[in-house]
């Protein structure tokens, strides 16, 4: 089937003529309309159309002033989870799951530094809420199974940062991976994980079981287990995939640890084949 790259403005009567859809980045201010297209199926493409997909956010409020739409000018934007609103995120996790006691523990020399009421209400890279300390401490590592988060000083801290990770069975918006990625088996890109984040240049490495290895060109900043790494090449989206797997730290790296192995989503540390050292299955 052929895959035709359009901007979004061309897609309702461009979606007449062609099958398969692929999709690009939206434009300054709908930046995260890729991040909600990524998982669509080109059954679902093929019947969408993009009213807004041309425009900037401010073209469209300039709009609405025209046309006297102040309710849609004075709307607040939502920030974080929308559907949470102005709740506490902890209080309002902590209404659908039991409290899981654990420590804070610094990364460094294994201190204990303070409790908490259950790791997942933690991401990597957040600043940790610990009780009775000054300086800042952040989130580095989670270990599920013991209940304790591990913490470093600084938003700079290199245990911070990896530039490794694998991925789930990839969804390619195309329904199928890129031919150059197919024929070579890695294929340089661009990914991202968060929203508004700029894009990091990368190499796929494209596994038999559908998964990826995804090597960044410079070691990112609180990569998190359960996120989705969409991948992009010039203005396309081509598709994303649930990162299952991280590499080791730099922090790891730095302390002479580079074999240590890769964390496992829901658990600490595992042991996994990284692309240059073995099979993967």
């Amino acid at each position: 089937m052929r895959s035709l790259q359009v901007t979004m403005h061309e897609l309702p009567w461009k979606m007449k003529r062609f099958s398969s859809r692929s999709t690009l980045r939206g434009q300054k201010g709908f930046s995260e309309i890729d991040l909600k297209l990524e998982m669509v199926s080109q059954d679902a493409l093929r019947r969408t159309l993009f009213p807004l997909g041309g425009l900037t956010k401010d073209f469209v409020k300039k709009i609405a002033a025209e046309n006297r739409l102040h309710h849609v000018l004075q709307k607040k934007e939502s920030m974080g989870i929308c559907f949470v609103g102005k709740r506490n995120f902890e209080n309002f996790i902590l209404q659908y799951l039991q409290p899981r006691p654990g420590k804070f523990i610094s990364i460094e020399d294994s201190k204990v530094l303070g409790t908490h009421k259950g790791w997942f209400l933690y991401t990597l890279g957040q600043r940790a809420k610990i009780g009775g300390l000054r300086e800042p401490w952040y989130v580095v590592e989670k270990d599920g199974t013991k209940g304790d988060v591990l913490v470093a000083p600084r938003t700079d801290h290199p245990a911070l940062y990896r530039d490794l990770l694998r991925t789930g069975r990839v969804h390619w918006i195309a329904e199928e991976p890129p031919a150059a990625l197919v024929r070579d088996k890695m294929m340089e890109c661009h990914f991202r994980f968060r929203h508004q984040m700029a894009l990091v240049p990368c190499v796929l490495t494209l596994n038999q079981d559908g998964t990826v290895w995804v090597t960044a060109v410079k070691a990112v900043r609180g990569l998190t287990l359960g996120q989705f790494a969409v991948f992009y090449k010039g203005d396309e989206c081509l598709g994303s995939g649930k990162i299952l797997r991280l590499g080791p730290s730099a922090y790891t790296l730095q302390k002479g640890r580079s074999r240590a192995g890769v964390t496992t989503e829901g658990s600490g540390d595992g042991h996994g084949n990284r692309p240059g050292l073995g099979p993967t299955r």
